[in-house]
């Protein structure tokens, strides 16, 4: 495999966390798509990221020393310097497709992750003592949870900012169980969405639902009404010893999946940009018959501008399946 014959020269580093969403997508995609990597928490991410713009984890530390933080980019760069087993499709209505649903888990997904760990008592305070075990890999049990405390009151402040609120969240909460429900009758059949092999979108909703996965109260839903699922992750974890192919089409589970994001995260991405362009602070909407708002994000007009520049450059054919798939909703936010 390219890059892998030189050995510890060609070693990527990724200074992450059990408990970031994105530390385990792309740690998950660096072991499935075997580049060889060291896997650095704790303490020990903080000198990195000293180096990226956005002081956020994860931080990749390439061979060349050089350093980058947003997943996304970062999985796109990995696809141009290593050849095999990679996770885009070679298919352009598959590539495009598996990116919607990237950026669904990576920008609403994560939603309920924050949501789930941060508004109730049992979940906070398991978190955030496990979250400062992590970091600080001893130091004592009474400096630890003093830690936990900080880090708790942190990110509880923060709830309304991203939009985690309890009048937020049964919309949260009903999309992800959406979610879950579709992927629950596809994994007992079929562990990846486009063939045999996982794409990146495979990756972004893992991220996402290994925090599910761990967290008391959404795990302990997850065992109970969609187990597999909750089994699942488990194996995208680590796929390094898969083997698969690309599969033609577009499976139901893939068009279910894109459906849900058409009633949620797109009347999101709608109002998040009208918000933006009307020079205001927040934004309200409805969704699945549920409210919402939350503060604008202008990131998430980033990612609204990238889908559009995907889609624009699709061609007939790609962009034919493409349209069949996404529907009224999304054809009138990006077509």
């Amino acid at each position: 495999m390219a890059g892998q014959s030189h050995g510890v020269s060609l070693m990527y580093k990724l200074y992450g966390a059990l408990g970031s969403p994105y530390s385990m997508k792309l740690r998950a995609l660096l072991r499935y798509r075997r580049i060889p990597h060291r896997w650095i928490d704790g303490a020990a991410t903080r000198e990195a990221l000293g180096q990226v713009r956005a002081p956020v984890i994860p931080v990749l530390q390439y061979p060349d020393g050089h350093y980058d933080n947003d997943s996304t980019p970062v999985i796109y760069d990995l696809e141009q310097r290593h050849a095999e087993r990679r996770v885009v499709p070679d298919d352009p209505a598959q590539a495009f497709i598996a990116h919607l649903l990237e950026d669904f888990a990576d920008e609403w997904l994560t939603k309920a992750m924050f949501g789930y760990r941060w508004l109730e008592d049992v979940d906070q305070i398991q978190m955030s003592r496990w979250l400062a075990f992590d970091n600080m890999k001893g130091g004592g049990l009474e400096r630890s949870q003093g830690f936990a405390e900080q880090f708790r009151a942190r990110q509880v402040g923060r709830m309304a900012l991203v939009g985690c609120t309890r009048e937020n969240f049964p919309l949260i909460e009903a999309s992800t169980r959406a979610v879950l429900s579709a992927l629950e009758g596809h994994v007992v059949n079929q562990h990846c969405l486009f063939g045999t092999r996982p794409s990146l979108a495979e990756f972004g909703i893992y991220g996402q639902l290994s925090q599910l996965g761990t967290d008391p109260t959404p795990q302990a839903m997850m065992r109970a009404d969609y187990p597999y699922t909750y089994r699942w992750l488990a194996h995208v974890d680590d796929m390094s010893g898969m083997k698969g192919e690309w599969e033609p089409g577009i499976a139901p589970v893939v068009a279910e999946l894109v459906r849900i994001a058409g009633q949620v995260y797109v009347p999101f991405l709608r109002a998040n940009e009208a918000a933006a362009e009307a020079g205001q602070e927040t934004f309200r909407m409805e969704a699945m018959g549920l409210p919402y708002e939350q503060g604008v994000f202008k990131y998430q007009i980033k990612c609204l501008r990238e889908l559009r520049a995907r889609y624009a450059r699709l061609d007939g054919e790609a962009r034919s399946t493409v349209d069949a798939v996404l529907g009224s909703d999304w054809l009138e936010l990006i077509g």
